[in-house]
């Protein structure tokens, strides 16, 4: 109990199961027990398991936690895992939570929870794993710490002195200690073996004799041993067992229903009286599960002996489960039964459940069926292919929907419903999703004018989750996927026009969200208002927290763009109260990373560094593509408090994987981050080779924003490189016109002529006060240090306001800096 983690790891038939069971009996503290098994490799599943046995003694623990997770991949693991984190911190006693039989979990990203969990646990809780494979995640560092009890093997096996205890004790066998010795030579102290040993011995009329078989590996004596403790039992039993051997676990009713025996609870005490590898799974002892070695053993047996029994078993098993509410154990024993239809039944009754909260479940049960079987159940195929998008399998994606559309096409001109024409209208709509994403703006033009003819009033699936965090941008902010602007403006005023009017039609709000994004860009900021005013006023988009978040965010950024400062921040403070989720929090985090850049556009530091503290960001995080903007506004952040080179590694990784994806809006907003982080390091070559580098990238897009947005920074940097292309010591060809430059520069309120002629206008005195001025120093100090009288000092500054267009010395710090004069 020191340590946050003990790992049981042996080979199967040590004992893991039963010492911690045993042992768990023993403390007095609450324990919750989680016996894994091949199903619960799937992230809600293990998660929602492990929640459902910590509420055994705490019924209302992890509500927000199970929120999160049933969004999957949707969530950042950070997020969830803290969640979880906060609970088990407001836990006043200590807990124990065990994992049994953790070697069937394969998924990286629950490894990975389980890394971050470890590294967070309060010291109130510890966690105990029981696995046959050594543990798929680091455990350095908590071994390093005196954090980690590994009990082995080695630990776990008979020694000599216990194996005479046992024999002579336990099993009430009369055995020599060299009989001992020879049956621990051949089972090197494993405890099933020796268990095994006692049972078949119990029964030999020669026990000499059957202690000499004893010999090989542990499997052979394994199959060895079990088979003929199995042979031993009457008839009946025997066909208990294999017929029982096919369920994950059972109560008396399904065994009943199984094996059509009445006495099916009898049968259960019975094995567990002779200790022949059944494990009850509550203290009523209700529901049992076989050893795993036995089970294996048994179901190994049964189908060489048996096929056609096995497979009626499960059928069986199946129609119990089903009976009892247990859809989806239900439908595991009709996959195996091969009962295809029941299968699709099942599927069909619980679509929506199993694509909100199962779909890695409901891709590979329908991974597992013959295509043939739901060829008359199209949205089953329609719902597997928008899981498939959800998660980011596009290429099977892609796959299956040029499939279903040859199969859908034949089936449709063979029926001429309405039915059909819904089916036809949302296989065009997937066909129009696979075309976007391949960026291919035409033919998603040509598939929506197909979803138009067939499904006016549109698709069930251009809204689905339409209030919930999805955690990719690719169909919600085409800005974010469209590299070619000048194509997304003709594609999204194509289809405002077409579908404006709708009354009832929520999904134009995305197109009015980019539309208004790209005006802004393009420094149209009186029409990208109207566009998002437009989306505003519409009552079918307000429940849309997808939309009406980017759209809030795109008003907010106008605001600011046009000097309503105070109107800016309370456009993103009203969106924290209008915006009604079950995804609350995710969202609030997008928010959250637009407000603290609002307030370092607005010179707000002390805002920024408090969202730094608990933001829950850093910046050797694992860099995403859900997570674009938050990476941005942390690098923002990171470089005003100095932390320059921290800025840059995480600018630097997240520019490899945006290059990666082609994502250019944001590749050029990181190199523009990236040129603004070196300047202020004094590296401005370095500086100026990134700013090149974004503006050949943004120019033949029109990109504006981007650039005057960063403000005085920006100005200072591209007036640089303008001096430094009206040089003639450049010993490459610029990739990028002096008009463009010129035209951000005006954007800026700044001219190149402009800053020559007031460079020039400027006396060497008064370059020299200044420079004082810059410096900090006082009226009577620049006085001092020119040797002039204080008067003059002050004439001088007058001259300085003028020539700048300024009032106080502040503005006249920052006029300075965006001239670049006085340095």
């Amino acid at each position: 109990m020191e340590a946050k983690l003990t790992l049981l790891s042996a080979q199967a038939g040590y004992g893991k199961t039963t010492a911690l069971s045993e042992w768990a009996r023993q403390i007095s503290m609450p324990v919750a027990w989680i016996s894994l098994d091949k199903q619960d490799n799937d992230w809600n599943q293990y998660w929602s398991c492990a929640i459902a046995s910590i509420r055994i003694s705490y019924p209302n623990f992890g509500s927000h936690f199970m929120s999160l997770i049933e969004k999957g991949s949707a969530v950042p693991l950070e997020l969830a895992m803290t969640s979880l984190l906060n609970e088990l911190h407001a836990l006043t006693s200590e807990l124990v939570i065990i994992l049994d039989d953790y070697q069937f979990i394969e998924l990286p990203i629950i490894h990975k929870s389980m890394t971050y969990l470890l590294e967070h646990l309060p010291a109130n809780v510890h966690i105990f794993v029981a696995s046959r494979i050594d543990l798929a995640i680091p455990t350095a560092r908590l071994l390093a710490k005196g954090e980690f009890h590994q009990i082995h093997m080695q630990d776990l096996r008979f020694q000599l002195n216990e194996g005479l205890v046992f024999f002579q004790k336990m099993a009430e066998l009369s055995l020599t200690e060299t009989q001992v010795t020879d049956l621990f030579h051949s089972t090197e102290g494993w405890v099933s073996g020796l268990q095994l040993a006692a049972i078949s011995l119990k029964r030999s009329p020669n026990i000499a004799e059957s202690i000499q078989r004893f010999s090989g590996q542990h499997h052979y004596i394994f199959d060895y041993l079990l088979e003929e403790v199995f042979e031993h039992q009457s008839e009946s039993m025997r066909a208990f067992l294999l017929e029982t051997s096919m369920l994950n676990r059972m109560n008396h009713s399904l065994c009943e229903a199984v094996t059509g025996l009445s006495n099916s609870q009898e049968r259960l005490e019975e094995l567990e009286r002779l200790n022949l590898f059944i494990i009850p799974l509550d203290e009523q002892r209700n529901w049992y599960r076989y050893h795993h070695l036995l089970s294996d053993f048994l179901q190994h047996l049964f189908i060489r002996t048996d096929t056609d029994k096995g497979i009626q078993v499960h059928i069986r098993a199946a129609n119990w489960l089903e009976q009892h509410g247990l859809d989806e154990e239900a439908v595991e024993h009709y996959l195996e039964g091969k009962q295809y239809a029941d299968v699709v039944r099942l599927i069909e009754r619980n679509l929506l459940a199993l694509v909100q909260s199962k779909s890695v479940t409901l891709m590979r049960w329908v991974a597992r069926l013959p295509e043939d079987s739901f060829v008359e159940k199209p949205m089953i195929e329609l719902f597997y292919i928008s899981v498939l998008l959800g998660v980011g399998e596009w290429q099977p994606a892609f796959n299956r929907v040029e499939q279903a559309m040859a199969r859908f096409t034949v089936l449709q001109k063979q029926r001429t419903s309405a039915e059909w024409d819904s089916v036809m209208g949302n296989i065009y709509f997937f066909c129009a999703v696979v075309a976007y994403l391949q960026r291919d703006l035409g033919r998603t033009s040509h598939y929506f004018e197909l979803v138009e003819r067939y499904m006016p009033e549109g698709s069930f699936f251009q809204t689905m989750g339409r209030n919930r965090f999805q955690g990719y941008d690719s169909f919600d902010d085409h800005l974010a996927w469209i590299n070619d602007l000048h194509a997304a403006e003709a594609f999204l005023l194509k289809w405002i026009a077409a579908w404006e009017e709708k009354t009832e039609y929520p999904f134009i709000g995305y197109l009015y969200v980019s539309y208004s994004k790209l005006l802004y860009e393009w420094d149209r900021l009186e029409e990208a208002e109207s566009y998002a005013n437009k989306a505003i006023e519409r009552k079918d988009m307000q429940p849309y927290a997808r939309i009406m978040i980017p759209i809030a965010i795109s008003a907010s950024r106008i605001q600011q763009a046009r000097g309503n400062s105070a109107r800016a921040r309370d456009l993103l403070t009203q969106l924290k109260v209008q915006i009604d989720s079950p995804d609350y929090e995710l969202f609030m985090l997008k928010v959250e990373a637009e407000q603290v850049c609002l307030s370092l556009q607005q010179g707000s530091i002390e805002a920024a560094e408090a969202w730094l503290q608990c933001c829950g960001l850093a910046h050797t995080d694992e860099v995403s593509l859900n997570r674009v903007a938050d990476h941005l506004a942390l690098a923002r952040v990171l470089a005003e408090s100095e932390r320059m080179e921290d800025a840059l590694y995480l600018l630097g990784r997240l520019y490899h994987l945006l290059s990666k994806e082609d994502r250019l809006r944001d590749r050029i907003k990181v190199l523009i981050l990236q040129s603004l982080t070196q300047q202020r390091q004094g590296q401005m070559e370095n500086a100026l080779v990134q700013l090149e580098t974004a503006l050949h990238l943004a120019e033949p897009e029109g990109y504006i924003r981007s650039f005057i947005d960063e403000g005085p920074r920006m100005a200072e940097l591209l007036s640089a490189y303008w001096q430094v292309r009206q040089g003639s010591g450049l010993s490459y060809k610029p990739s990028v016109s002096l008009v463009y430059v010129k035209h951000l520069l005006q954007a800026l309120s700044i001219t190149p002529e402009e800053k020559q002629s007031i460079n020039e206008s400027l006396t060497e005195q008064e370059k020299r006060v200044l420079g004082l001025i810059i410096q900090g120093l006082s009226n009577r100090e620049m006085a001092d240090q020119l040797n002039i009288a204080g008067e003059t000092v002050k004439w001088h500054i007058k001259g300085i306001y003028r020539k700048l267009n300024v009032n106080n010395r502040v503005k006249a710090l920052q006029r300075a800096k965006q001239l670049t004069i006085g340095e």
